[in-house]
């Protein structure tokens, strides 16, 4: 780990330096790379925001199919989603990172304009694993890129940039789907998302400008000496890592799952809150998360950021359990300061987890490593659904107390993980 902006890592000698993580956020933008990242994904995220907001009601509403289905295509795309955020990775390690981070949200892009044209929950399921697949495998081919492309701070400045950026292209794409939610008529709903996934073609074109230097270096078939590094999957560390941010990551689906239903059917605050606490998180992942990722590109930082973050989320489970049953303008005032924690939390830990998945790694295989970190969070994904269910929707307030617990003994967990590498670094 080097802690001096002189040592970025770039394939070439004329690779440009990335600006201060300090400057501003216009400033961090001056780096070519960070810079095509930043507006193939404003680009793509505006068709995200899309078509994340019409999808499931146009399956529902125009095409029939029930909850449950709708909910076991959920499931097993998601499924797919924990394999391919590897093979991804893996991938980034062999081929062009840049080709391939291309072709895969061109993919993308087309199984979007396909989803108009399923008529069934096959085609559904086909498509839609086919998409979120494609989608993970993306993830990690771009954290493949941001490993090489930058050292130290700016791989974290890098990833809090593009998240920023994603949460304002996804605000700007579900303000266009509107229109649909307006006409409400199924042409206007396939009208959309044909546009959202030909968006994204559009994204895949503005990522063949990277420079050469994202990709890996050429490696001899014949050599698999220790210049090709281990594989992660032997990395014990790395892998509990990889594990524990998993179960942090469940909170993404407390939010998308747990809490719009907790409000709505446990609590007597009014259903638009929901809509409130959405812009609460998003506007303070757009407001805050640059300068809250300063510094996490050192272990033993980022460790006490990651176990902050699971305080402040133990104590948002604790008010949303509190704001139930309790009289509207009470449960309002609750229920909006659990978000405002929870928001923090989730801006904390994913500065946090950042910081360590970059430096715990072997810089010689970036790829596999930041694909087995992806399957982490995919997995997380996957199983938010049925642990949110298993605690909050059946048990209520114990229920919201078991989570908080988990989630603080996750975030301890990577802390303990975090201040024993820098305890190991420093007696090198």
């Amino acid at each position: 780990m080097s802690e001096s902006p002189a040592n970025t890592v770039p394939a070439t000698p004329k690779a440009q330096a990335p600006p201060n993580p300090k400057h501003t956020f216009r400033t961090a933008l001056e780096d070519p790379v960070l810079r095509t990242l930043a507006s193939a994904t404003l680009v793509a995220t505006v068709g995200r925001g899309i078509f994340l907001t019409l999808t499931v009601l146009y399956f529902t509403s125009f095409v029939g199919l029930g909850a449950a289905e709708i909910a076991v295509i959920l499931s097993v795309s998601s499924g797919v989603g924990v394999a391919t955020s590897y093979i991804g990775g893996r991938l980034a390690d062999r081929f062009s990172a840049r080709r391939l981070l291309a072709g895969l949200a061109a993919v993308e892009g087309l199984a979007i304009m396909a989803y108009p044209f399923a008529g069934n929950f096959s085609a559904a399921l086909l498509i839609a694993c086919i998409a979120v697949g494609v989608n993970r495998a993306a993830n990690s081919t771009r954290s493949a890129i941001i490993a090489r492309a930058f050292d130290g701070p700016y791989r974290v400045n890098t990833r809090a940039v593009l998240r920023t950026i994603t949460n304002v292209g996804i605000a700007a794409g579900g303000m266009v789907a509107g229109l649909a939610l307006l006409a409400g008529t199924a042409e206007a709903y396939r009208g959309l998302m044909i546009g959202a996934g030909a968006i994204y073609v559009l994204s895949a074109l503005r990522l063949l400008s990277l420079p050469s230097r994202v990709d890996a270096p050429r490696r001899d078939a014949g050599n698999t000496g220790p210049n090709q590094g281990i594989s992660p999957f032997r990395d014990g560390r790395y892998v509990l890592l990889t594990v524990l941010a998993g179960v942090f990551g469940m909170q993404f689906g407390l939010a998308e799952m747990g809490v719009p239903l907790w409000i709505a059917q446990d609590t007597t605050a009014p259903d638009v809150l929901i809509s409130v606490v959405l812009v609460i998180n998003t506007a303070c992942v757009i407001l805050l998360q640059v300068p809250f990722s300063r510094g996490t590109d050192h272990p033993r930082r980022a460790g006490k950021i990651v176990m902050r973050s699971g305080v402040l989320m133990a104590v948002a489970c604790a008010l949303y359990a509190m704001a139930g049953g309790m009289p509207v303008i009470a449960a309002i005032a609750l229920l909006c300061g659990a978000a405002l924690l929870h928001a923090f939390a989730e801006i904390l830990s994913q500065a946090g987890t950042w910081g360590l998945s970059f430096e715990l790694a072997d810089p010689r295989r970036a790829g596999a490593y930041q694909g087995m970190f992806g399957m982490g969070f995919s997995l997380g994904a996957m199983l938010a659904p049925l642990v949110v269910t298993a605690t909050v929707v059946e048990h209520g307030s114990i229920g919201w107390c078991i989570l908080g617990a988990i989630f603080l003994a996750s975030a301890a967990g990577i802390a303990l993980i975090a201040r024993k590498a820098s305890t190991t670094a420093g007696s090198a």
